[in-house]
């Protein structure tokens, strides 16, 4: 029986939060993994649009926005109850005003931006997560949910930009959030390297039994 097929890029944070859900949900993917600079045939005629994470059902049917494939998989299967734990204004926040500052601090010459006023502008939307975190060590409770998992790879990738200034804000308790979901199993099992897919590949089945 034919596989959903996963087209992904390693480091994408979109991306990155479709491989969480679908590795907590169990559901099986080929994995195909991308390099963005060479986009297969095969994926821009399921999704012209050329952006991961894209998933083509079996059916021929198209997800091809992040947060559906993350409902998607967990409708399948949520073993730790993600779907309970799950907050759509604040992700769109993330996804909205902070995604904006965090592509315009990350790439100030992409964009000609001033990276300074976009981290400082991005620290705010930081700071709310901190005292969010405060009350119960996750966003939404006390165990990890969808929320976490579709915040967390942006602020990763925002953490990563000037690892030392990161470390050096007032932020505990989203430091010690980030840390803990950097440390973690489910983490370490969808950041796995794979070369870039090419038809007739032999197929790579995630999450891997």
């Amino acid at each position: 029986m034919a596989l959903p097929v996963l087209y992904s890029f390693r480091r994408c944070p979109y991306a990155m939060r479709a491989r969480l859900a679908i590795a907590v949900s169990g559901v099986a993917v080929e994995l195909r993994e991308i390099k963005l600079s060479a986009k297969p045939p095969a994926m821009l005629e399921a999704s012209p649009k050329g952006t991961v994470p894209v998933v083509v059902l079996p059916d021929g049917g198209v997800i091809e926005q992040s947060l559906e494939v993350m409902h998607w998989a967990l409708a399948q299967a949520d073993p730790e109850s993600w779907l309970e734990r799950n907050d759509a204004a604040l992700i769109n926040r993330n996804d909205g005003p902070f995604k904006h500052d965090l592509d315009r601090y990350k790439y100030p010459e992409r964009h000609g931006s001033d990276a300074t006023a976009h981290r400082e502008s991005g620290l705010g939307f930081l700071a709310d997560l901190d005292a969010r975190l405060a009350l119960h060590g996750q966003l939404c409770g006390s165990k990890r949910g969808l929320a976490d998992m579709a915040v967390m790879p942006f602020v990763r990738q925002f953490a990563a930009t000037d690892p030392v200034w990161f470390d050096s804000q007032p932020l505990p308790h989203l430091q010690r959030w980030l840390a803990g979901h950097l440390e973690s199993a489910l983490f370490a099992s969808v950041m796995g390297k794979f070369a870039p897919w090419r038809e007739g590949d032999p197929a790579v089945v995630f999450p891997a039994v």
